[in-house]
């Protein structure tokens, strides 16, 4: 082959690569467009397809969980409710900062005093009036300086609106001292009760102590306000005479046990817990129960429900005893003493025995003086 030829050929190499080359560069502009055409296909289109929401909804969402550590995951086209998103709210504020949550926090009080009480009990709660109990505007005063909520407790009768429930609205209207469950009462219910008070003060009155008292005890205020006050540093903290009574299964007994299997062999002892006469709680461990209330068991005894619901947790057990003095002269020679009771009662009764009766010569043997309520500093 000539010179020339293969010049030649050369030449019309040169040119067919140009034309290739052009073509390659058509090619790849053309891919990337068709790529950015199908790319914004694919990111715009769920925006619109698979999750569609109101600014509303968004909004109700879109909680601000920082402080409780919580992560909510959002499944589209799932449906909440005004309940739901409140309900979560409600656990936002418990488990975690409530200053950030609520506009306005509540006051803190010291402490809420629930008095156990029944629909046949009127005379009993009359006694507690004119006794221990201060009454109309000077438990408003209490109230608003020393921080103590006191209130009669109790439910509703399995007659809505029957007879019971008009005479406690009357006897409510007189003298105004009432916290009202929504339990239906009956002595077999006791436990839910106490779940049902405990959950109602946290929700009505935010407090460093929830005391749960009977209407036929005796109590002192002052001195009660004083022994709690050595225990407000401590988170979780269950103040009250400590006891293990025997488990009865026999059938038919007081107090009899249907779960007593759960406590080992028959003649076995419940496990520590307070006496169900007086005892008191922390703010955390009332706020436990009623964030927890739907799954805590309940036994036939109320106090030692309430003593199984702490078990697994890291409370401090107080035992103190003047927490359950005996009536007179028991708390008459302890007052004498220098050492007032917290509170009294028969431990053969429960309760003062024949408290309608003797509950005023109780307060005025072992009552503290009537100063010492508004002289104190908790």
């Amino acid at each position: 082959m000539s010179m020339k030829s293969r010049g030649g050929a050369v030449e019309h190499l040169g040119t067919r690569n140009v034309i290739q080359k052009k073509w390659a560069l058509f090619l790849c502009l053309g891919s990337f467009c068709a790529g950015m055409f199908f790319t914004n296909r694919m990111w715009s289109m769920p925006e619109y397809k698979d999750v569609s929401r109101t600014s509303n909804e968004v909004e109700r969402i879109n909680l601000n969980s920082e402080d409780c550590n919580l992560n909510l995951v959002l499944k589209p086209n799932s449906n909440y409710s005004d309940v739901e998103v409140s309900n979560t709210q409600n656990v936002i504020k418990k488990l975690g900062n409530s200053e950030t949550v609520e506009s306005t926090p509540k006051r803190r009080y010291f402490m809420v005093i629930g008095i156990n009480t029944a629909f046949s009990s009127r005379k009993r709660r009359d006694s507690v009036r004119a006794t221990w109990m201060p009454r109309a505007e000077e438990r408003k005063k209490l109230e608003e300086e020393k921080g103590i909520i006191i209130r009669f407790v109790i439910g509703h009768s399995s007659t809505s609106g029957g007879i019971l429930d008009r005479a406690i609205k009357a006897e409510e209207t007189l003298h105004n001292d009432f916290m009202r469950l929504n339990h239906v009462e009956g002595y077999l219910e006791l436990s839910a009760k106490t779940k049902a008070y405990f959950s109602t003060a946290v929700a009505l009155w935010d407090a460093d102590f929830y005391v749960k008292v009977d209407d036929d005890v005796h109590v002192n205020l002052a001195t009660l306000g004083l022994t709690l006050a050595r225990h407000r540093m401590k988170p979780l903290v269950y103040i009250g005479c400590m006891k293990s009574g025997p488990v009865l299964a026999q059938k038919g007994v007081k107090y009899h046990e249907p779960e007593y299997w759960k406590f080992g062999e028959v003649g076995n002892k419940y496990f520590r817990h307070a006496t169900g006469q007086l005892y008191a709680i922390s703010r955390d461990l009332a706020t436990y129960i009623s964030i927890n209330q739907d799954v805590l068991h309940k036994y036939a005894n109320e106090d030692v429900s309430l003593g199984s619901w702490f078990i697994g947790l890291d409370v401090e057990h107080v035992d103190d005893r003047r927490l359950c003095c005996g009536t007179p002269p028991d708390c008459e020679w302890k007052a004498q003493a220098g050492n007032i009771c917290v509170a009294s009662f028969d431990w053969r009764c429960s309760g003062v025995c024949r408290s309608v009766e003797r509950m005023k010569e109780v307060h005025q043997r072992c009552g503290e003086e009537e100063s010492a309520l508004w002289g104190a500093t908790f």
